[in-house]
């Protein structure tokens, strides 16, 4: 009888003790929003509150097939890198492959027992048990959470609720993955329909010679698309080399004006007494040298668009000149007396701070009323960065045209240059740097070796600090890996063959570096 009633208080003791963990469990996975963190809680719950040691919960990984190691309690980070199994192999692949819960009364008794993890002396082995039960999806079996415990020679009822009771948490795991793993698709989904939406508003906005499909640029495209057929001036602001001409272009030949001329004027390449005759052309004998009539730009560019570039750096003379022919849309050329009309479409341009030269009274403040009718700011090319790969694809393909190369593509270590300088110089430097490294270039891709020194000095490449050794190799070797994933569509055989070396070296470099295959492949 009193051998009973210790048995019955303690199974009621057990099952006590599983409820607190269960709830301890549940609790966690209800609160965590990270996955990965709420799994090693788990583990770590185990071993607190079931003494259930070297908690660990392997996963399969989709890209490989192969079983590797999520999270692990007590083991160290080198130890969860060498726990991978394929499915079948040894006992946590046996019982993924099965989807049957194994037990081990003693660990070093048992050849199916790998010990990959090498977490297990000989010692250790003689004094453990181990246990590992399914992860189920439904009818597929996903992973195995596996522990051990201390080895007694009467196993008998605790082990068999020690196998529930893993498998009660198991099922709790699998239902947490797949409610994170529907939220991650979910989202993913509405990744996709959002790029989707982008593409399509890109396409739809897109103005040819003009390359960009960031945010900044399809700012510049909708406002493009929303004055290009009015007669409203416009005023384009930016720093030197963002594309203000092209954008002046677009607007020109996206209007009813389209079939008219374009007619430039750089503003700041004149003198004034040559501005004011270039802009209203002057009679025969106005002044010396005037041996005939002249037409001015605003007489060439009639019934189409003048486009004034470098306006903040007119001379306050011709300023007076220019707000009148604004305001009046007439003008008179230079010692004429005939009015003549201004059926012009007027786009203007500067890299300087109007407001401040009107404050201090370097610019008409009327003047630039008149002129700030409709202002279209261009983003410098470093708060355009996604933009920057498409740019430089674009030049390396049209300066490969104009000097007959085969220069299939640009390399990650130049791409990672070309991506973190600050481009001072804008599109324009851009263009000048992919037209020199064609020029150098005699391989099949552009390597940073062919970019200007500027982009390669210490402070635009890693401003925090010197690069040791092995953080340099590695970038080296990550960077060789990505060039042949690249070469070879994210083939992963097709890449070991290519750097000359196995698939197994090759699969354990793509997941030590975290490097995902499935964004090289085509898409279809």
């Amino acid at each position: 009888m009193t051998t009973e009633k210790n048995i019955s208080l303690s199974t009621s003791d057990i099952e006590k003790e599983n409820v607190s963990c269960l709830y301890r469990i549940t609790k966690n996975l209800a609160s965590s929003a990270n996955l990965q963190h709420s799994l090693g809680r788990i583990v770590a719950i185990l071993s607190e509150e079931k003494e259930m040691d070297n908690g660990t919960i392997t996963i399969v990984n989709p890209m490989t097939g192969e079983l590797e190691i999520e999270v692990a309690h007590g083991i160290s980070a080198e130890a969860r890198r060498r726990g991978r199994y394929r499915v079948g192999e040894g006992i946590t692949g046996k019982v993924v492959s099965t989807g049957e819960p194994i037990l081990v009364p003693q660990i070093g008794e048992e050849p199916l027992f790998l010990n990959r993890t090498r977490t297990r002396g000989d010692k250790r082995k003689k004094e453990s048990s181990f246990l590992c039960v399914p992860i189920k999806a439904g009818s597929q079996c996903i992973g195995a959470l596996s522990v051990d415990r201390n080895y007694q020679d009467n196993l008998g009822v605790q082990s068999e609720q020690d196998l529930r009771f893993l498998t009660v948490v198991s099922g709790l795991i699998s239902q947490t993955v797949q409610r994170v793993q529907k939220a991650n698709e979910e989202k993913e989904a509405l990744r996709r329909e959002n790029s989707q939406l982008r593409r399509e508003l890109s396409s739809k906005n897109r103005i040819r010679d003009i390359i960009g499909t960031s945010s900044r640029m399809q700012e510049v495209f909708e406002m493009i698309h929303r004055v290009a057929d009015s007669n409203a001036t416009v005023l384009l602001r930016g720093e030197s080399g963002t594309g203000k001409t092209l954008v002046a272009k677009a607007l020109h030949y996206k209007s009813h004006r389209a079939d008219g001329p374009f007619v430039v004027v750089n503003c700041s390449a004149l003198p004034e007494t040559l501005l004011e005759s270039e802009l209203f052309g002057h009679e025969k004998g106005s002044f010396t040298g005037a041996s005939e009539r002249k037409k001015g730009r605003f007489e060439q560019a009639r019934g189409g668009t003048l486009f004034l570039d470098e306006i903040g750096e007119i001379s306050p003379a011709v300023q007076i000149k220019l707000l009148n022919v604004i305001q009046e849309r007439t003008f008179q050329r230079l010692g004429g007396t005939e009015t003549i009309k201004a059926d012009i479409r007027l786009v203007a341009a500067t890299n300087r701070d109007l407001e401040t030269a009107v404050s201090e009274m370097h610019f008409r403040e009327d003047l630039y009323y008149r002129l700030n009718v409709f202002p279209v700011y261009l983003p410098p090319l470093r708060e355009r960065r996604t933009d920057i790969l498409l740019l430089a694809e674009y030049f390396l393909e049209k300066y490969c045209k104009e000097n007959k190369k085969q220069i299939r593509r640009i390399s990650t270590s130049a791409i990672d240059l070309l991506t973190q300088y600050h481009w001072p110089g804008n599109v324009r430097e851009l263009q000048n740097c992919m037209e020199r490294a064609v020029l150098i270039c005699d391989s099949d891709s552009i390597g940073a070796v062919h970019l200007p020194p500027t982009l390669q000095s210490p402070d635009s490449i890693h401003a925090g600090g010197n690069l040791s050794l092995a953080v340099a190799v590695e970038n080296f070797e990550r960077d060789m890996i990505i060039d042949a994933l690249k070469h070879t569509r994210g083939n992963q055989t097709k890449a070991a063959k290519y750097l000359d070396t196995s698939l197994r070296i090759i699969n354990y470099k793509i997941h030590g570096y975290g490097i995902d295959p499935r964004q090289y492949k085509v898409k279809k």
